[in-house]
C-alpha cells in the first residue's frame, strides 16, 4: 500500500506545490523542523563537548520523528495524513517553479537574474555573470531534484511516514548546522555525516533515472568520469547527470563568503555559455525524471 500512497502523494505536491493561501495561515512543517532545531542549536551549542552534544540532537530528532510518524499513521485514517503529509513535504512543484524564476528573470536583465539566483544558493551572486547565473540555477535543480523529491520519496517507500520524517528532519538539520564553520563544524558533523549516508543511495538513484529518462549513455560516462571529483559526496551525481544530458558544463569556480574556489569541471567538455534555454531545459529534466518515479511507483504499487 506504500507505493500507492507515495503516487498520489507524488501528484498532489504536482499539482498543488505550496499553496500560499494555505502557508500564510499556518507553519509549514519544514518551517517548524527549522524553528526546533534553530532553537535547539542556541540552547546546545556551546561549551564543551559539542560533537557530543550534536551527536545526542540527532538521535534525539531522528527518535522524535519517527515516533511522530508511527503515531499519526495509526490514527483513524492514517493513510490519509500518510498523503497529505508525504506531499507537504515533497517538492517537484516548488523546485521548478524557482528554478524557473530565475530563467524568467534572467530574461529580463543580469541583475534581476542575480536577485533571483539568490533565493535558491548559497554562494555569491553579485558579480555573477548570466553563464554562471544559469549554471547555479541548474545545479540547485539537479541537486534539489535529489534532495527535495527522489530522496524523500525513496525513504517513504522505504519506511513510510516515519521514513520522510527522520529524513526530512536530517535534511533540514544539515542545511541549519552542517557546515564547516567555527560555531557548527563540531555540532553539526552528527547531522552533515548522517545527510550523506542517507542521501547516498537517493543521490545515486538519482542520476540513473535522469540518464535512463533520456538513455543517454553520455551521462553515464560523465557520471562515471566526474561524479566522485565533486565537492559533495552525492551532489555530484545528479548534477553529472544531468551536465550529461543538456551537454553543459556545470560546477567550476564559485565564489563563497567572498573567496573563490577552484572547484573542477563536471563535463568540461559541455558547453559553458548557458542562459535561459538550458534553465528550460533543465526544467523539463525534472519533470521527466518525476514522470518516470511516478512510473517506478505505480509498478510497485501493482506488485
Amino acid at each position: 500500500m506504500t507505493p500507492l500512497l507515495l503516487l498520489v502523494a507524488m501528484i498532489l505536491d504536482a499539482l498543488l506545490g505550496e499553496p500560499r493561501w494555505l502557508w500564510s495561515r499556518a507553519p509549514h512543517p519544514a518551517v517548524l523542523m527549522g524553528q526546533l532545531i534553530g532553537a535547539c542549536d542556541t540552547r546546545l551549542n556551546k561549551g564543551e563537548a559539542r560533537k557530543l552534544r550534536g551527536l545526542a540532537l540527532v538521535v534525539a530528532l531522528c527518535a522524535g520523528a519517527a515516533l511522530l510518524g508511527w503515531i499519526i499513521s495509526l490514527l483513524p485514517i492514517g493513510w490519509l495524513w500518510s498523503i497529505l503529509i508525504a506531499a507537504m513535504l515533497l517538492a517537484q512543484k516548488s523546485l521548478v517553479q524557482h528554478v524557473s524564476a530565475v530563467a524568467d528573470a534572467l530574461r529580463l536583465s543580469t541583475g534581476e537574474g542575480r536577485r533571483a539566483v539568490a533565493m535558491i544558493v548559497g554562494r555569491d551572486t553579485s558579480d555573477m555573470t548570466e553563464p554562471a547565473i544559469a549554471r547555479a540555477a541548474i545545479e540547485s535543480a539537479a541537486e534539489n531534484l535529489s534532495d527535495g523529491v527522489i530522496a524523500p520519496a525513496f525513504w517513504f517507500l522505504i519506511a513510510g511516514l516515519p521514513g520522510i520524517l527522520v529524513y526530512k528532519i536530517v535534511n533540514t538539520a544539515d542545511s541549519m548546522i552542517g557546515y564547516r564553520t567555527p560555531r557548527h563544524e563540531e555540532f553539526g558533523w552528527a547531522a552533515a555525516r548522517l545527510d550523506d549516508v542517507l542521501n547516498w543511495v537517493p543521490a545515486r538513484a538519482t542520476a540513473l533515472i535522469i540518464a535512463a529518462a533520456y538513455g543517454s549513455m553520455r551521462a553515464l560516462d560523465v557520471i562515471r568520469q566526474d561524479a566522485r571529483h565533486h565537492r559533495s559526496p552525492n551532489a555530484g551525481w545528479p548534477e553529472a547527470a544531468m551536465a550529461g544530458v543538456l551537454d553543459i558544463a556545470l560546477s567550476g569556480p564559485r565564489s563563497y563568503h567572498g573567496e573563490m574556489r577552484e572547484d573542477p569541471w563536471v563535463n568540461a567538455s559541455g558547453a559553458q555559455q548557458i542562459g535561459p534555454p538550458e534553465i528550460d531545459a533543465a526544467t523539463h529534466v525534472l519533470w521527466r525524471v518525476w514522470a518516470v518515479f511516478c512510473g517506478i511507483t505505480l509498478v510497485l504499487a501493482l506488485i
